[in-house]
Formats: structure tokens, sequence, C-alpha cells
């Protein structure tokens, strides 16, 4: 294996054990209920029952980003040891994360001078982000070294599909990215908004779908519009949902018979603190590699 440290945030929305078996190290994001600070740690200091029961009871939520001082504290332990690091970020469209770990690494420059630190926004979200780790771990032990992997992942980071529904659009309206009046109107005609991840990273509502249902399917059809290979896809599938575990199981279940030759079967995860405070419950993601083409490339 190449010998340089691969670490990211802990918004990836895989499980610790995920981010162990592959040899990735990882840092943790920050959030407030009520006032009192919380690592967003895969759901030990609060599950995600309990967070989006909270949520639901009126708590006041709010996220931090991993600060200057953090990314420092996190990397010298690596750079003690006389190790390299390529770090990836969570999308700068959705968090400045990707400008403290910048101002972090410039500023243990002097103090390492015989060091590597590189940083790369992964322009991805959620799982899709832990997707995205995922390859950039594999492609580690198969022997790439640092400047090659970081090249590697912006050159291909925008191949990672993001498709997203929602059936509770509270949180999304508390948060701004609907209005209070199609909020009130989607919950009475149960519209469940499909959303991607724009070419810059950030959120964007694509359509508006009629149901649950046709949500669920529709994310499948999209899939099947995007995915390399089309219906003979043959790389992995990630899901991850906000509380509602059966809907992502449906999710997978479509995707199992749409795309026989997939690699194994879909993973499905809990969406994150981060990730969760902003979508509140009811949202199921699906992640997946597929063309780019027509999405611009960031020159991060």
């Amino acid at each position: 294996m190449s010998d340089y440290i691969l670490s990211c945030c802990s918004t990836v929305d895989v499980t610790e054990d995920f981010l162990r078996s592959r040899d990735i190290e990882y840092v943790y994001f920050n959030y407030n209920v009520d006032g009192k600070a919380c690592r967003d740690d895969f759901g030990r200091t609060n599950s995600p029952a309990q967070l989006y029961a909270r949520m639901l009871a009126g708590a006041d939520v709010v996220t931090s980003q991993v600060s200057v001082g953090e990314y420092q504290e996190f990397w010298r332990p690596f750079l003690d040891a006389g190790k390299d690091v390529l770090h990836v970020t969570l999308s700068s469209g959705i968090s400045g994360t990707y400008n403290s770990a910048c101002t972090a690494r410039d500023l243990l420059r002097d103090e390492y001078p015989d060091r590597k630190i590189v940083v790369v926004d992964s322009l991805c979200a959620s799982s899709g982000y832990g997707m995205l780790m995922d390859r950039l771990a594999g492609l580690r032990r198969e022997g790439m070294g640092l400047e090659e992997l970081a090249a590697w992942a912006r050159e291909h980071r925008q191949e990672v599909q993001h498709w997203f529904f929602s059936s509770d659009l509270t949180f999304f309206v508390r948060g701004g990215r609907i209005s209070k009046v199609a909020g009130v109107a989607g919950g009475l005609l149960r519209i469940c908004p499909v959303m991607d991840v724009a070419p810059d990273g950030s959120l964007a509502v694509i359509e508006k779908i009629r149901t649950k249902a046709k949500a669920e399917r529709r994310v499948v059809e999209l899939m099947r519009e995007s995915a390399f290979g089309g219906e003979g896809y043959a790389g992995r599938v990630f899901l991850c949902n906000s509380e509602c575990a059966d809907d992502a199981r449906d999710v997978a279940a479509m995707v199992e018979q749409a795309f026989p030759q997939m690699d194994g079967t879909p993973k499905v995860f809990d969406i994150g603190a981060t990730i969760g405070c902003h979508t509140g419950p009811g949202t199921v993601a699906l992640f997946f590699w597929g063309d780019a083409a027509g999405r611009k490339s960031a020159a991060k």
C-alpha cells in the first residue's frame, strides 16, 4: 500500500467500520442542539432517531464545519510520524470546510517543510462523498501515489451521481431551500422533490414528483439514464436515509432488479447529523457512478 494517509470528514455518511476497513482516517464535523455542542460522530452522541425526534419537537439545530485548528490537530500526529496526507473534504457548495482545510494546510507548511498535505474538494455530499472515498481507498491499495490519486479524484469526482428525494419538507422549508408556501402546497399534494448535486457541489431541486412511490421509481429511472453502462452498470451502489430505512430498502430492491450486473448489493447507510440537521427525517438518497457530461469541472 502507498505510504500516505487518506482522510476525510465524518460527513461521508458511511459507518466507522466501513472507513476503518479501508484504512481511511476521519475528522468530525460539529453541530449544536439547543445550544449544546455535539460531534457528528456516526450517531454515538445522538442516534438518528434521537436527533430527528428532538428536531420534530422544535429543537434549534445548527451545524458547524471543521475549524482550521481542528484540522491542524487532526493532521499533526500523522505528520509527526513522517506521513504525508491526502484529505478530501465535503463539497464546497455545501460547506466552507474546504477553505478551512486549505488554510490549515498552509499554516502547517512551515512547521513540516518535508511533508505534503494535499486537499481536494470532493464536490460530493453524504454517502456520495463516501462512495468517492471508497474508490480512492481502492486505488491507493492498488499502489496509486498521493499526487496521482489527488489528480484522479479531481478528474472523476463529478462522476459520482447523487439523487435525493424527501417525503417531509418541514426542514427544507426551515432551512430556506423551499419556500413556506411551496412547502405547504407540497405537503397537501404529497410532493416529493427530487434533488441533485449541481456542478458547483450545491444541492438543486430538479423535479417535483407527486407521491413517494413515484419518486422512488423516478430515481431508479434516472439511474438507468445516467449510470455507466445503463442497465449493464457494473459499479457499486450506495444509498442513505434519514429515519426512513424502509423507503431506502424499497429503492435498493428496485435497483437490484434493474441492475443485475452491479458490484455486490446496494449498501444502505444512515444520513449523518450534519446533513440530517438540514434534511430532517424522510429523505432517501441514491448514489452510483455515471456520466458527468454537461457538468463543469471545478479547478480546486
